[in-house]
C-alpha cells in the first residue's frame, strides 16, 4: 500500500468521528447489475421508448402507476439474480470491527449492502430500497411480498394478482409506490435520511466514496463537506469524478483509480487491523 494512504487511513482512525463509506452504483456494477442509464434501461409503452430519467419520476408514477410498477418489478428482478461482491463483504467486516464508528450511506436501492451483512442501523439508504413499497397515505413502510416473484421481464404483464399484492398494505387498498428517490422529487430526513448524513459528514474523521459519479446532491454535498474540513477523503472509482476531483484538490485526500473489489478489501484490512504492514 502507498505510504501516503496508509498515512491518511491512520489519521482518519485516530480521529473521534465516525468512518463514513458512501457508495454508488460502482460498487453494483462488479455484481453485474446495470446502471440502467444506458439502452438497457429504456422502457416501452405503447409505441413509446421511456428513457430512465422518465420513468423514475412520481409523474410518470401518476400518469402509468402499473407501467412505472413494471419497470420496477423488472428492475428487482436483475437485482435479487446479482450477489454481493468482495467489495460488500468488505464492508461487513470493517462495520464488524469499528461498530459504532462506522457509517455507510449508500445511494444504491438494489439492497446489496444489507444481503452482505451490513445492519440496517448503520445503512443509510438515501435513495431507498427497491424491495420495499411505501403507501403513500400514512407513509408506512413494507417488504414487497414473496410472492410477487422474482422472474419479470420486460414483457411481464402487470396482472391482477400483482395489483393485490401491491395495494394490501395501504388503507382502502390503494396502491402502494416503490420506496425509491425519484428524479422530480426531493431528499428528506423520514424517508431517506438527509439531516443525518450531512450531519454524518460534518462530524466524520474519515469518508471513503465508492463508486459514484456524483451526479445527485445529497452525496455532493456529504463529500464537500468533509473536504472543506479538511478530513481525509479516500475515493475509489474506475473513472475520474467530481469526487477524485475534491480528493486530488485536498491535501488530505487520495484517488485509488479503479475497481472497488480491487482497492477496498487492502484499505480495510489496514483499518482493522488485519494489515499490519
Amino acid at each position: 500500500m502507498d505510504d501516503r494512504l496508509g498515512e491518511l487511513l491512520a489519521e482518519g482512525l485516530a480521529g473521534d468521528g465516525p468512518v463514513v463509506v458512501m457508495t454508488g452504483a460502482g460498487i453494483s456494477a462488479e455484481s453485474g447489475i446495470p446502471t440502467f442509464r444506458g439502452e438497457e434501461g429504456y422502457w416501452t409503452v405503447g409505441s413509446a421508448n421511456y428513457h430512465p430519467m422518465e420513468m423514475a419520476t412520481y409523474e410518470a408514477y401518476r400518469r402509468m402507476p402499473e407501467e412505472v410498477w413494471r419497470w420496477y418489478l423488472y428492475r428487482r428482478s436483475v437485482c435479487r439474480r446479482a450477489a454481493p461482491n468482495d467489495a460488500h463483504r468488505a464492508l461487513v467486516h470493517l462495520e464488524e470491527a469499528l461498530q459504532d464508528r462506522f457509517l455507510l450511506i449508500t445511494q444504491n436501492v438494489d439492497g446489496l449492502h444489507r444481503r452482505a451483512g451490513s445492519s440496517a442501523a448503520r445503512t443509510f439508504e438515501i435513495h431507498g430500497n427497491i424491495d420495499v413499497m411505501r403507501c403513500e397515505r400514512d407513509g408506512s413502510r413494507h417488504l414487497i411480498p414473496e410472492a410477487i416473484g422474482e422472474a419479470w421481464g420486460p414483457s411481464s404483464p402487470f396482472t391482477d394478482e400483482a395489483r393485490s399484492l401491491l395495494s394490501g398494505c395501504c388503507p382502502g387498498g390503494a396502491l402502494a409506490r416503490p420506496h425509491v428517490l425519484w428524479f422530480d422529487e426531493t431528499y428528506d430526513e423520514e424517508n431517506f435520511r438527509f439531516h443525518s448524513s450531512i450531519d454524518a459528514a460534518v462530524g466524520a474523521a474519515l469518508l471513503i466514496v465508492i463508486g459514484t459519479s456524483g451526479s445527485t446532491n445529497l452525496p455532493m454535498q456529504v463529500g464537500a463537506i468533509v473536504a472543506r474540513r479538511g478530513s481525509p477523503m479516500i475515493v475509489i472509482n474506475r473513472d475520474p469524478s467530481p469526487f477524485s476531483e475534491m480528493a486530488e484538490r485536498s491535501a488530505a485526500g487520495y484517488f485509488c483509480h479503479g475497481p472497488a473489489g480491487e482497492h477496498l478489501p487492502p484499505i480495510v484490512a489496514r483499518l482493522t487491523g488485519a494489515d499490519r504492514s
